[in-house]
């Protein structure tokens, strides 16, 4: 038959269990037939490999084929599709697809939905998809597609849904795609090379409720028809070259999110008419030229959530104290001409850095409002309460504990995307729980199954609003039939679930590889009666055993507690935490410390000591009695201690390694109920420290070449020299100490894993950990660590370097906006963006080298961890990079600022020398 023609072609399809001579008689998974005639192929996540082969077109009968989430799908689109007259849908969302889009699709004149969403695919739209009469979902989305907007797409007048988002499109927006005919309602054409002017013919289809322009070229003045959009909810605009008056858009009364940042608009006045919008969550007009006072009855908006103007030239007073809003969130005035300000009661975040206002002296001059780094909110976004099942569960690979019933299952997971919500904030646990309600439902699971909302819900740098979620299969189940899979799949990727009205548009890409269990060799799994009395009874003979067992255990155990304390001090080790082994670290260099030496060492650990605090506990700067050697104790609380498993783990690790860009390890503490390590004082503090000017140190270029270099050498040494490798997990700059002469020493070894024996697969498998905003997003997927997971944070180090900015700033991800800069801008978009650290700005360095070391950063920072180089190949290219700045090692110059720099609490803040379970991680 010719879907086996089809799976002849492809790899991995051994998970589809296809068997039988006919797919409509055999039940074939992801098979529905009319008659004998196929009309449906619904394979999502199933896995798949290879390419698809023209013998699809062969399948005249089809309706709907959706082969969405597999990733190992390659190629191009075979023309024959085109022959395919019957089909309805057509939906390949995140494969890898490339090459350009048939011109024969312009035959399937019954086509209701195209999405080809995250593909590689170039080329142009074909202009022949005019054609398509029906067509009401058209994304295109994720791609590499560029040259211009066919004006044919203007006899598309069925169509609700234009997503042609993050691509490369180009030329300006031909007035004829848009008339009074069309029923569109979301026009997504952000993040793309658009130029020229917005068409007034957008004016005519009022049918529009989410509009995004954004990160585009456009110019030219907003049509004065705009208003016309009386339907519009969201209205993004940012970051073009705009220019003319902010038009009135007093009449747009369903306005609820309104972005015109970062334009060229004439100078005028804050807007008046932003009070009459009732609906308004978000207000962001940054750099708009607006000036004049702030009407303060904005403020009582009743579903306000975030007003962002900050680098305008608005003047007068703020009256925070009467805010009438109950959901107002975020108010970011920095950068104005705000003389004086009254602050709130209630815990509104408020950025007012670089007013007046904030001038030494002033009412508020001291306040947080008035720090150029703000306290960040401890409060968490929404996730899904979990059940504390503790930690003795141990499940195999590719097993993880369903937090529903503590059991040991194989979940289905990935990331919803939603591309334009109508809210900023993500503080409202209702509104996520909505949603969270209606995933249950609408995704129809088998009953048993749970879904959770991870921990890990953030607005990505074009407001993107991500949300990981992980179902899991009812208990008696363990795992997903692929016919389940291939439903939960294109009840996704066919938009046949429906997110609440305020989530917007979205769509979804799960996590790569869903580990299909082959039972097949095996026969059924339906067991006879005789088995199961059979096992009942062997079953009830092992509980008795286990019981007699565990008593004798008992006994046992309490001799060797016993035995413990009597004898050598480390016999308790792991006790604690129920491991076996009572050993001692295995150690090599280092030495065990009693509490005593430790206590004299920082004056009975006098908070006058204290060097820097963190999730761990407290850094103590102390002096040993015997020789006056300089330490840094990190003591570590009670609440932080986890059974000493990854205190041992640290201990060992740094006691085997000896580079002169690691961190020395002289010792550790374990009695009195104490986990202390003890290391070598590093005066300069952390390479964060010094970005922030927490220390007062200068970094020119050079300085933070050499740093980048030592920084690289620490960890090429674990990856390449050490034995066994090392993988530090945990790469991050408050990780990456400066002894007195700014040599970098990378630090914190209690996430790290040995790499004894991978094979030629390169990595291991293993539970997420590390610190957002530094996370491989690959190993943050799959849970697949390798050494390029390494290579990705140490590429967010070097962006951090390069601009001085924390990974994660307002929500906004460092990585994506050095990338969307560079791409749109070229490097000296970076000075332009913010993105240049000012001391850098201002120091002697060609574009040629700059260029050569933020390429270098994004390859390092590749979603795809085969992109990256090896630690080795980034300090070969760093060495090119000093050596053309004429640095070396041996230059004595920057041995001499390093040394005569006054080090004064060198680990201040929490993020300094912090444990590396703590905290932000996850």
């Amino acid at each position: 038959s010719t879907l086996r023609l089809v799976q002849s072609q492809w790899g991995n399809t051994q998970v589809l269990r296809w068997t039988g001579a006919d797919p409509c008689s055999s039940n074939w998974v992801g098979i529905i037939c009319d008659g004998s005639r196929v009309t449906d192929v619904l394979l999502s996540a199933m896995s798949l490999k290879g390419e698809l082969p023209t013998e699809i077109g062969r399948l005249t009968g089809l309706q709907r084929l959706d082969l969405s989430y597999n990733p190992d799908l390659t190629g191009p689109i075979p023309s024959s599709l085109g022959n395919l007259a019957g089909l309805l849908e057509l939906v390949l969302i995140g494969c890898n697809f490339s090459g350009s889009i048939p011109q024969e699709l312009g035959n399937l004149r019954r086509l209701t939905r195209l999405d080809l969403n995250s593909n590689k695919f170039g080329g142009n739209i074909p202009p022949t998809l005019g054609n398509l009469s029906r067509l009401f979902w058209m994304d295109i989305a994720n791609n590499n597609i560029g040259g211009q907007l066919p004006v044919e797409l203007g006899k598309l007048v069925a169509a609700g849904h234009f997503h042609f988002n993050k691509n490369r499109l180009s030329g300006s927006i031909p007035p004829e795609i848009f008339n009074k005919n069309m029923t569109l309602k979301h026009v997504l054409f952000d993040q793309n090379l658009l130029t020229g002017e917005i068409p007034s013919t957008l004016g005519l289809v009022n049918t529009i409720t989410i509009l995004r322009l954004d990160g585009n070229f456009l110019e030219g003045s907003l049509p004065s028809n705009i208003t016309s959009l009386e339907n519009l909810g969201e209205m993004h605009i940012s970051n073009n070259k705009l220019n003319g008056t902010i038009p009135d858009l007093s009449g747009m009364s369903n306005l609820q999110y309104l972005d015109l940042s970062n334009n060229s608009f004439d100078v005028s006045q804050v807007p008046l008419w932003f009070s009459s919008l009732d609906l308004l969550t978000t207000i962001m007009i940054e750099n708009g030229k607006l000036n004049g006072s702030f009407p303060s009855n904005v403020f009582n908006l009743p579903q306000l959530e975030t007003v962002r103007l900050a680098r305008n030239s608005i003047s007068g007073t703020l009256d925070f104290s009467i805010i009438g809003s109950q959901t107002l969130q975020e108010i970011d005035f920095e950068y104005n001409n705000i003389r004086s300000a009254f602050l709130p009661k209630t815990a509104i975040k408020i950025k007012l850095t670089g007013n007046p206002a904030c001038a030494n002296g002033s009412n508020i001059s001291d306040d947080k409002e008035c720090r150029t780094e703000l306290e960040e909110n401890n409060i968490l976004p929404y996730a899904t309460p979990m059940q504390d099942c503790g930690k003795d569960i141990k499940c195999g690979e590719h097993m993880e504990i369903d937090p529903h019933n503590c059991e040991c299952a194989m979940p289905f997971g990935g990331e919803l995307v939603f591309r334009s919500p109508s809210f900023s904030s993500l503080s409202n646990n209702t509104r996520f729980q909505i949603l969270e309600k209606s995933l249950v439902s609408g995704l129809n699971l088998l009953q048993g199954s749970s879904l959770y909302i991870l921990c890990c819900i953030f607005f990505d740098s074009n407001e993107y609003l991500k949300i990981q979620i992980q179902i899991f299969p009812p208990v008696a189940m363990k795992y997903f039939e692929p016919s389940e899979i291939v439903k939960l799949g294109n009840t996704l990727s066919g938009q046949i679930y429906k997110s609440p009205k305020e989530f917007g548009p979205y769509y979804f890409i799960p996590n790569p590889g869903y580990l299909f269990l082959d039972f097949s060799k095996g026969g059924s799994r339906r067991l006879s009666t005789g088995a199961i009395i059979g096992m009942a009874v062997g079953a009830a003979v092992l509980v008795l055993a286990i019981l007699a067992i565990g008593i004798y255990a008992l006994k046992i155990k309490k001799k060797t507690e016993k035995a413990v304390k009597n004898s050598r001090p480390f016999g308790s080790w792991g006790l604690a935490s129920g491991e076996i082994s009572g050993d001692a670290p295995k150690l090599k260099g280092a030495r065990w410390f009693s509490f005593e030496e430790l206590r004299l060492a920082t004056n009975n650990f006098s908070t006058q000591n204290v060097i820097g605090s963190g999730g761990y506990g407290k850094v103590y700067k102390g002096m040993l009695a015997v020789g006056g050697q300089m330490v840094a104790v990190k003591r570590a609380t009670a609440e932080s201690m986890q059974g000493g498993a990854e205190f041992k783990t640290e201990i060992e690790l740094l006691s085997r390694v000896h580079h002169m860009n690691l961190v020395g390890l002289i010792g550790f503490c374990f009695e009195e109920g104490e986990h202390m390590l003890v290391y070598d004082y590093m005066p300069n503090g952390s390479l964060r420290d010094n970005l922030s000017g927490r220390t007062g140190i200068i970094l020119d270029w050079q300085k933070r070449i050499r740093i980048a270099l030592g920084a690289a050498n620490g960890l090429t040494y674990l990856h390449e020299h050490a034995n066994p490798p090392i993988i530090h997990r945990d790469v991050k700059s408050s990780n990456i100490l400066l002894d007195e002469t700014l040599n970098a020493k990378v630090a914190d070894f209690g996430l790290s894993k040995l790499i004894k024996d991978t094979g030629a697969r390169g990595h291991i498998t293993t539970q997420v950990k590390g610190t957002m905003g530094y996370l491989d997003p690959e190993y943050y997927m799959t849970q697949q660590l390798s050494y390029k997971s390494d290579v990705y944070s140490y590429g967010v180090v070097l962006l951090e370097i390069l601009s001085g900015k924390e990974p994660i700033e307002r929500g906004k991800y460092l990585v994506r906006e050095v990338r969307t800069a560079l791409e749109r801008g070229g490097i000296d978009a970076l000075a332009k963006r913010r993105l240049l650290d000012t001391i850098l700005a201002e120091s002697p360095m060609t574009p040629s080298i700059l260029g050569s070391f933020v390429r270098l950063a994004l390859r390092c920072c590749e979603d795809y961890g085969g992109n990256r180089p090896k630690m080795s190949e980034v300090v070969k290219e760093l060495e090119a990079i000093a050596e053309d700045m004429g640095d070396n090692e041996r230059d004595e110059e920057t041995t001499k600022s390093g040394g005569g720099v006054l080090a004064i609490h060198p680990y201040v803040g929490s993020a300094s020398f912090d444990y590396s379970g703590s905290g932000g991680n996850i």
